[in-house]
């Protein structure tokens, strides 16, 4: 399975004064490419989810290292991998590179719930298999 990546222009506006992305932005540019990642193999993204569904999947946990400065000098690309799917939980890794270069690499852990009432759930049947199925293709793909 080809590995998904998000690409994200990054902008002046989103830099500090060393001229370097400011850090707070770097789990931003995660969460967006792990967005995109649902909508493209799943068909839905946090909103519709959340609006449509009552399905929300707040981040439980985040880890990320950072390796080389990202800069609007080149498109960021983001590519995210499902890692491992829970009882009410599924675990990414995102890698975000520039012109080739690793700039960061992190896990992100999300967990379903109940989106009005805010109660963990288990992954819904609608997702499981689907995710299931992904995350073992990711495993083989790495």
């Amino acid at each position: 399975m080809k590995p998904f990546v998000h690409e994200i222009r990054v902008r002046w506006a989103d830099c500090d004064p060393a001229k370097i992305v400011y850090t707070g932005n770097i789990p931003m540019f995660a969460l967006e490419a792990i967005e995109a990642w649902w909508e493209a193999h799943l068909g839905a993204d946090w909103y519709r989810m959340n609006i449509d569904r009552d399905i929300g999947t707040p981040f439980v946990h985040l880890s990320v290292d950072f390796r080389s400065p990202v800069t609007p000098r080149h498109l960021l690309e983001c590519s995210v991998a499902p890692l491992r799917i829970g009882e009410s939980s599924i675990r990414f890794r995102v890698i975000g590179r520039q012109d080739g270069t690793v700039c960061f690499e992190g896990e992100f852990v999300e967990v379903f719930v109940a989106a009005q009432a805010h109660q963990k759930i288990p992954v819904p049947a609608e997702f499981r298999d689907s995710l299931e199925a992904l995350v073992t293709a990711a495993q083989q793909g790495s």
